[in-house]
């Protein structure tokens, strides 16, 4: 049986390391890391540069939660937990990086979706494990 002095209390986590969670769900944020060494910036955490090869340091920088789609597809098939067509997409932010990512509350047809269409970023609970950890992932959704 459990000691219940060793028992932690669910959390909410990040489903990606380069999400960061705020109080509510509308403080969430992306974060990139970028090289003191060359000034490149990367989404997430680094812990090597991949143009200077430096190992640092990195500084955090909070990326913007709005973007333009690059690139898109539309998926007709999927696992048995998410529903398909759904739109996977690239979404292209102002610091210059990009984000994999899917583009939601638009029927995924090709007519509703444009290349630089502008969007924004949100985020929801997608999941729950055993535990009861609650995940927290982002989604773009037409601006």
């Amino acid at each position: 049986m459990a000691d219940s002095a060793t028992e932690t209390a669910p959390e909410i986590r990040p489903i990606v390391p380069h999400l960061k969670l705020g109080e509510t769900r509308d403080q969430d944020r992306l974060f990139g890391s970028r090289c003191s060494n060359c000034n490149t910036l990367y989404v997430g955490p680094r812990l090597f540069c991949g143009k200077c090869s430096g190992q640092g340091p990195f500084t955090e920088e909070i990326l913007s939660t709005e973007g333009e789609v690059w690139v898109y597809s539309i998926i007709h098939q999927a696992t048995p937990y998410v529903k398909a067509p759904y739109i996977a997409a690239v979404v292209d932010l102002p610091e210059g990086v990009s984000v994999n990512t899917n583009i939601v509350d638009i029927e995924p047809e090709p007519e509703n979706i444009k290349f630089g269409m502008k969007v924004r970023m949100y985020t929801e609970e997608v999941s729950e494990d055993k535990e009861g950890n609650k995940y927290v992932a982002y989604k773009f959704c037409p601006a």
